[in-house]
C-alpha cells in the first residue's frame, strides 16, 4: 500500500505509514528523499494544509492511493511585501466583511484566469474531458471567448503540454495555499463557509487538470 506525493512535476510514491503514525513520520520520510529542510515545505491532502505534525496521519483522512502535495522548500511563493504596504495592511481592522471580501477576490482570480486555461488545457489533451464538469453549469446562450493561449493549444507538441501542466498545478496549489491562510474568527460562520466553499471549487478544478493529465497518461 503506498501514497504519492506531487512535487512540481514529481510523482514521488511512498509506502504508507500505519494509521497511527504522527505525520512528522510522514514528514521525514519525505525530507530524506527530497533532500530538503523537514520545515521548509508544506504538505497539502485534499485541499487543506497539514499543519499538526504530531497529529496522526489517520486524522487528515490519508488512505491507500491518496495524493499529497509538497508546495515549497526553501522557495518563497509569492513575492513578499513591501514594508509600506504591510504597515497599511496592520493598520486596517480585519472584520468579516472584509474575510468574506478576501476569500471572494482570490476565488475571482481563480474563475477569470485558471479556470479557461485548464478548460483550454483539457481540451488541448482531449475534446471529451473538458466536459467533464465538477456541479452544474449554467446555461449560455454563447461561448465565452476563449484566451488567446486557447487558439495555438490544439498544436501544442507534448513538453509544451507538460510544462503547462505543471504551471496550472502549482499556481491552483498556491491559490489554495493562500486560501487556508485566510484566518476566521470563531463567531464568523458565514466567512467560515465563503472558505471551505472556495477551497472546495478550487481543489475540484485542480482535480479535473490532473484528471484529464492521468487519462491522457493512461491512453
Amino acid at each position: 500500500m503506498s501514497i504519492v506525493v506531487k512535487w512540481g512535476r514529481e510523482r514521488l510514491h511512498f509506502s504508507l505509514p500505519p494509521p497511527n503514525s504522527k505525520l512528522a513520520q510522514l514528514r521525514h520520510e519525505i525530507a530524506e528523499y527530497t533532500q530538503l529542510p523537514e520545515h521548509s515545505f508544506k504538505l497539502i491532502h485534499a485541499g487543506a494544509v497539514m499543519k499538526d505534525d504530531n497529529a496522526p496521519i489517520s486524522a487528515y483522512g490519508i488512505k491507500p492511493g491518496s495524493t499529497i502535495a509538497l508546495v515549497g522548500g526553501g522557495e518563497p511563493l509569492s513575492p513578499a511585501p513591501s514594508k509600506a504596504s504591510a504597515a497599511r495592511k496592520e493598520k486596517a481592522p480585519r472584520t468579516e466583511q472584509s474575510t468574506i471580501s478576501q476569500i471572494q477576490s482570490e476565488l475571482d482570480k481563480v474563475r477569470s484566469t485558471l479556470r479557461p486555461d485548464v478548460d483550454s488545457f483539457l481540451t488541448a489533451l482531449s475534446p471529451s474531458s473538458a466536459a467533464a464538469q465538477v456541479g452544474p453549469s449554467p446555461t449560455v446562450t454563447a461561448p465565452p471567448p476563449k484566451p488567446a493561449s486557447a487558439a495555438a493549444s490544439s498544436a501544442r507538441p507534448p513538453a509544451d503540454l507538460e510544462q503547462e501542466h505543471v504551471r496550472l498545478g502549482e499556481m491552483l496549489l498556491q491559490s489554495l495555499l493562500r486560501l487556508d491562510a485566510i484566518t476566521t474568527e470563531g463567531e464568523w460562520e458565514e466567512a467560515r463557509r465563503e472558505r471551505k466553499g472556495a477551497v472546495k471549487e478550487v481543489q475540484a478544478l485542480l482535480d479535473r487538470l490532473d484528471g484529464g493529465w492521468r487519462t491522457r497518461a493512461r491512453s
